[in-house]
């Protein structure tokens, strides 16, 4: 919105201006002139159901007074009396009617998305009656005009009942929309966020894991230069001790990218999480990447129990990478089943697919790190990481991970984790 709109008083001249203006579209329920009922009071308790951050009243009033002297101009116009006393004598009563309706749902403003819509429809259809009859007496008490009949009260009654509950019907289905659209965009971000926490986790992990390899790369390097050096090798045993110094400086910058990744990723505050809403986000995730890549895949899930997963980022990660590696396999179409059962005091998720399967040869040395089963077009293998990385994840939870061979041609991969180690409390 641009700023000037976002000045308050800017925005009650506009509610103003607008309401004046559809006043003139109008219809006239009794016979003659004293009273018409026009689009402008629709227009007005739809913009104050939407702006209830400015005052009502001041809005009712500002709005009474435009109402006034466009009708009044419109009078003169028509009657061809340019009685400015006239003029106001005849349409004076309706200004009245916008204040004594922005009072009524000034009293009502802070509560407005409390009440259900047919309540909130009632309240106003009473506000929109009591500023009618408002109007009504004081155009009586200028114009000297008698009662309404029973039939014109209840016309009076029902034309507020229908053009208020019209307008909170259109105000609850623009607001439902609004809160869908505000809540697909909340569920994208977690999306995004549920990624990042998961790839955050897997690098540091990762990382954490390389922090003892370097460690004993330095320690041996210099190892190598103490030897060297009794052996009288000056020349080599400086290169050794260079390297060694270089290696220790990767480990320390490692140690600054861990310490940073941590931060990033930090377990202790990350809110909990339901297993239904992992499986959830993994399917979803997973749909899409299968999309990506072209691939009618169809992801379907068995799951028991549901329960609280006290430290649900390494659980998403491993079903990721599992459900990913399954997305993979498949080259055109086919399915993928995730089933989530306990038995004893195991929780085991079990990931399979339609794919061609991996040969039982390879399932002693599946998930050693650079095995792969994946070529791309060129005919260059993957790196062949991702089970090895599942399987350091699964230990890490004090649980095994394996692969078996499901219906005789594709293959499924179990993980076994302690439910201990997963459930909150």
């Amino acid at each position: 919105m641009p700023n000037f709109i976002k000045n308050e008083r800017l925005q009650i001249v506009i509610i103003a201006l607008a309401t004046a203006i559809a006043e003139g579209i109008k219809i006239h329920p009794f016979s003659g002139d004293l009273f018409r009922i026009g689009l402008g009071v629709s227009t007005f308790l739809f913009f104050l159901l939407f702006m209830r951050h400015l005052s009502y009243i001041t809005t009712g009033i500002l709005t009474g007074l435009f109402n006034v002297v466009f009708q009044a101009v419109e009078w003169m116009i028509h009657t061809q009396s340019f009685s400015v006393m006239a003029s106001l004598q005849n349409n004076l009563a309706a200004g009245f009617y916008y204040v004594v309706f922005a009072y009524g749902m000034s009293m009502i403003q802070k509560t407005i998305n409390e009440y259900q819509p047919f309540l909130l429809g009632g309240i106003v259809s009473l506000i929109d009656f009591a500023s009618n009859v408002t109007e009504l007496f004081i155009r009586g008490l200028l114009l000297d005009t008698g009662l309404l009949h029973f039939n014109g009260w209840f016309l009076l009654m029902a034309t507020a009942v229908v053009r208020s509950f019209f307008v909170i019907g259109l105000y609850s289905s623009i607001s439902i929309n609004q809160m869908r659209i505000l809540h697909a965009e909340q569920e994208k971000r977690v999306e995004q966020m549920l990624n990042i926490g998961a790839g955050l986790y897997g690098e540091a992990f990762y990382l954490n894991k390389s922090m003892d390899t370097i460690e004993s790369i330095t320690a041996d390097s210099f190892d190598l230069y103490r030897k060297l050096r009794e052996d009288n090798l000056d020349g080599y045993s400086q290169k050794a001790l260079g390297v060694s110094q270089q290696i220790h400086e990767v480990k320390k910058d490692s140690q600054r990218i861990l310490a940073g990744l941590q931060k990033l990723f930090d377990s202790e505050i990350a809110v909990n999480m339901d297993l239904s809403e992992i499986l959830r986000f993994v399917i979803k995730g997973n749909q899409g990447y299968s999309e990506m890549l072209k691939k009618q895949i169809i992801i379907e899930k068995e799951m028991g129990d549901d329960f609280n997963i006290k430290n649900y980022i390494p659980i998403l990660t491993i079903l990721n990478n599992l459900v990913a590696n399954a997305v993979e396999a498949i080259k055109k179409e086919g399915t993928i089943n995730i089933q989530v059962f306990e038995k004893e005091n195991e929780t085991f998720f079990v990931v399979s697919d339609s794919g061609k399967g991996i040969p039982e040869d390879d399932y002693d040395v599946i998930f050693e790190p650079g095995f792969t089963t994946k070529f791309n077009v060129k005919g260059t293998a993957a790196t062949g990481i991702g089970l090895s990385h599942v399987r350091d994840i699964v230990r890490s939870l004090g649980g095994e991970i394996r692969v078996e061979t499901s219906n005789k041609v594709s293959s499924k991969f179990v993980v076994c984790l302690p439910t201990a180690e997963l459930k909150e409390g």
